[in-house]
């Protein structure tokens, strides 16, 4: 991928915990109906955990930086949206709609020492020539990776006019085990009891936008049940409204003083 234009300040993070991300190279033989989102006209800031940088593309769409580990979630919106950062050694790639699977970002990618996580439902649609590079994971499959253990959670939607958005068992939420820290996407979902039933979450990803996924009362209602340290609105943006994630902080704070809100620019270039 070509690095030119606007290059993302990314943040030196400080004492690092010494723990290896890289897998070893021996093993190494690496040969939608929703609206698309976002704009790439401004960089985004970082945000960081004591070992993992931060980094929002748009929607559902982020970076991760674990020490010289690169993590691309959801990566959609052309190579223009990744321009400046490094190439990825992981992809998440979560459900078959348009905000988080694209063949042609894919494509457009060095994606060439990248290993593609997946469901079944996502690996169905990716051309031949990814082969090499998939591991499939349904619902309760987990894989390592780099010293980083990646487990798949259920992610569908309960509400009787939305269970054909995302139906039981077709996509994936993850948690990444990286290091000591537990970091949780929940793709699109609802208030499910597979989160709720989550265990020593750090930092979560919550979605929040309707009709497709729940509304900012389930997500603080769930949020609240299982307790990460840290919360991320993302996914928040709707058909045609933008969720009040403002109200989500509140109702989280109000429930439990002790998960701090962190709220980052997910919509760059878009009024809301």
């Amino acid at each position: 991928m070509k690095k030119s234009g606007k290059l993302i300040a990314m943040a030196v993070i400080g004492s690092f915990l010494l723990f290896g991300c890289k897998e070893n190279k021996k093993q190494e033989t690496i040969l939608d109906s929703e609206p698309t989102y976002g704009s790439t006209d401004a960089p985004q800031p970082p945000s960081s955990m004591d070992n993992i940088e931060i980094i929002p593309i748009s929607h559902a769409t982020a970076v991760l930086q674990c020490k010289d580990i690169t993590i691309y979630v959801d990566p959609v919106g052309g190579a223009e949206a990744f321009e400046g950062q490094p190439t990825p050694d992981l992809i998440l790639l979560t459900d078959i709609h348009a905000d988080h699977f694209s063949v042609e970002t894919l494509e457009a990618l060095d994606t060439e020492k990248a290993k593609i996580m997946m469901p079944q439902a996502v690996a169905d649609e990716m051309p031949d020539e990814f082969t090499p590079q998939i591991d499939v994971l349904n619902n309760g499959d987990s894989k390592e990776r780099y010293d980083i253990t990646v487990e798949a959670i259920p992610m569908y939607n309960l509400r009787e006019e939305a269970k054909d958005f995302h139906p039981k068992g077709r996509g994936n939420g993850y948690v990444l085990n990286m290091g000591d820290e537990r970091v949780y996407f929940s793709g699109d979902t609802e208030d499910i009891l597979e989160m709720r039933n989550l265990k020593d979450i750090d930092v979560a990803f919550m979605c929040m936008n309707l009709p497709y996924t729940m509304t900012v009362e389930s997500a603080a209602e769930a949020v609240l049940a299982f307790k990460p340290k840290k919360v991320y609105p993302y996914h928040y943006r709707g058909k045609p409204d933008v969720s009040d994630v403002a109200k989500f902080e509140e109702l989280v704070n109000k429930g439990n003083s002790d998960i701090e809100v962190v709220q980052l620019d997910w919509y760059p270039g878009e009024e809301y």
